[in-house]
């Protein structure tokens, strides 16, 4: 009978991969359980994911509306999975933490086309995804039990390969759940719960601000939890009291850059001056590095 498969992805005679990416999966994971939250940006290409990097951040997420965008798409599964999966791969091969993918729902309905493109994300080198619960075209919630399918053979597959490879479980039953809030709050529970037994390894209820609803939450689950950044969202202090465990950016950074592009385009156009463009800018070889491996 033969054993499990490791991939082994990243070119281990790169000094900047010297890690292996069960290691990294590994110290991924353990990010998740340390008592003190994880916070974890998200980049949409190679250069912002360095630049996160860069500045200290233990690990690296993609932000599907971010990446999407970047790439020509919208949101969702529109863009060909193929170019989505080479996307990732640059990302994965110039970092030396861990990544996280968003893979959206998966690239398909059935649990074996799920695994399929989970299979080649990791393949790239990643050592987690973030799987999502409903339909961006539609919409449209699945059916829990779908979800959990799909869940479970993701599980399998990370068995199979040796990877313990990191399952974010995410929910938007709080956003598009029928009912008021308090009733999308319960089905946002009733569903997380469901991914956890299912294997996730963190939840992920989309939408969450209030810190009551928050705290609801995570008493509920008594398990790895995962906030987005929104307006409104209380602190990193205010969350890791009330026991999350991770908090990403999701697609606020590629907000606040693009935001900042066009405030340089409304100085530049209505004032004619620079400022906003030159001041806290990086230089020429600052960016050209962010393509470059490590020495």
């Amino acid at each position: 009978m033969k054993g499990p498969t490791t991939l082994i992805s990243n070119d281990q005679s790169d000094p900047a991969n010297l890690k292996s990416q069960k290691e990294k999966a590994e110290e991924f994971r353990a990010l998740h359980r340390r008592g003190r939250i994880l916070v974890l940006p998200n980049a949409w290409d190679v250069a912002s994911a360095r630049a996160f990097e860069n500045a200290g951040f233990p690990a690296v997420a993609t932000s599907s509306a971010g990446m999407m965008v970047s790439l020509g798409y919208p949101d969702g599964e529109v863009i060909d999975r193929n170019e989505f999966v080479q996307a990732v791969r640059r990302i994965a091969k110039i970092l030396t933490v861990p990544l996280s993918v968003d893979v959206v729902a998966g690239f398909g309905e059935t649990p074996d086309e799920v695994v399929s493109t989970v299979r080649e994300v990791v393949k790239t080198g990643a050592v987690g995804v973030n799987i999502e619960d409903f339909l961006h075209a539609e919409k449209r919630l699945f059916a829990v039990e779908k979800q959990v399918e799909k869940l479970k053979a993701v599980r399998k597959l990370s068995q199979s390969l040796n990877i313990p490879f990191v399952i974010n479980g995410r929910t938007d039953a709080f956003r598009f759940g029928e009912g008021d809030e308090p009733a999308r709050l319960k089905e946002a529970i009733r569903r997380a719960t469901a991914y956890k037994d299912a294997g996730a390894d963190c939840v992920y209820p989309m939408g969450l601000v209030d810190p009551a609803s928050i705290s609801t939450f995570v008493k509920a689950l008594n398990f790895p939890t995962n906030v987005m950044v929104r307006k409104g969202l209380p602190s990193v202090k205010e969350l890791e009291r009330l026991g999350v465990a991770r908090v990403s950016f999701g697609p606020s950074a590629s907000y606040a850059t693009m935001g900042l592009l066009k405030r340089i385009s409304k100085e530049v156009l209505e004032k004619g001056t620079f400022d906003s463009l030159i001041d806290g800018a990086v230089s020429y070889d600052e960016l050209n590095n962010l393509a470059l491996p490590r020495a």
